[in-house]
């Protein structure tokens, strides 16, 4: 099943846009909380809230052949309808990328993976020749430096991020480009949708980053179109619970809880 008709059928299911982030932050957890028994629970509270589940592989590589092992199998427990996004940010050219592209969808069974395109076409062809995979290219990014490069000015009357979207429009031959497009940049984030009406935005930062959910959603949404986003959020959800509960089940119900929350808040913002 290509990545677009598994999103549309579980934004229907579901009845929602939220993408949880599943991270591990030891430093954020009940101390007696195992890792594996966490992210199991983890998605056995939300799997009926969301509409994909985005693991960042950083936080498993960490831990070595260990932390790989433990995301091969939270990607298989993950509900088969469910998306799965490896949040991996991967750049580079050749057979390099290719490997990469191997691990992320033949290894690690992942739906989608999100790219780093500053190696132009050569670093994001690979894994877009899994036509039934998403790769989605970081465009307009949250993170308090990412003014250094994305907002430069080309040539007098764009901007580096505006680039790179007309090029991922360019590349998008296979029609299994997505953007990632941060919550803290609603304006931009209009330009960029002019540019590409058709693709699914990946959208982070409307959680601890702040950013705000009504502004994001207006200035994207086409024709109220939700099946062209998804909207992410990671600690505000995952570490709702009371870092001193010693039992899981209990530290579950507030997760849940904030999981219903975020995704309701959400759908709200399209009324």
């Amino acid at each position: 099943m290509y990545f677009s008709d598994k999103h549309k059928n579980i934004v229907y299911k579901n009845k929602s846009l939220l993408c949880i982030g599943l991270d591990i932050h030891e430093e954020l957890m009940p101390i007696n909380f195992d890792r594996i028994q966490y992210l199991k629970s983890l998605i056995e509270a939300t799997s009926d809230l969301v509409c994909a589940y985005k693991p960042n592989i950083a936080f498993f590589e960490q831990y070595g052949s260990e932390g790989m092992s433990i995301l091969k199998e939270i990607i298989n427990y993950i509900p088969d309808d469910v998306p799965v996004i490896l949040d991996a940010k991967r750049g580079d050219i050749g057979s390099t990328a290719q490997a990469y592209a191997r691990a992320a969808f033949d290894y690690f069974k992942a739906d989608s993976i999100t790219l780093n395109p500053y190696f132009g076409i050569d670093s994001i062809d690979p894994f877009i020749e899994y036509k039934d995979k998403q790769s989605f290219i970081l465009c307009r990014t949250t993170n308090n430096s990412s003014d250094e490069l994305q907002a430069k000015n080309i040539d007098g009357n764009s901007k580096l991020f505006l680039e790179v979207a007309k090029l991922s429009k360019k590349w998008n031959v296979n029609k299994n480009i997505g953007l990632v497009v941060g919550a803290m940049h609603p304006k931009e984030a209009k330009e960029i949708r002019d540019i590409c009406p058709e693709m699914i935005f990946l959208i982070p930062g409307i959680g601890t980053q702040g950013g705000n959910l009504s502004q994001i959603v207006s200035a994207i949404s086409e024709n109220n179109n939700q099946e062209q986003m998804i909207i992410s959020t990671s600690r505000s959800v995952i570490f709702a619970g009371d870092k001193e509960e010693t039992n899981i089940a209990n530290y579950m119900i507030d997760v849940r809880s904030a999981a219903e929350q975020y995704k309701n808040k959400i759908n709200n913002s399209f009324n």
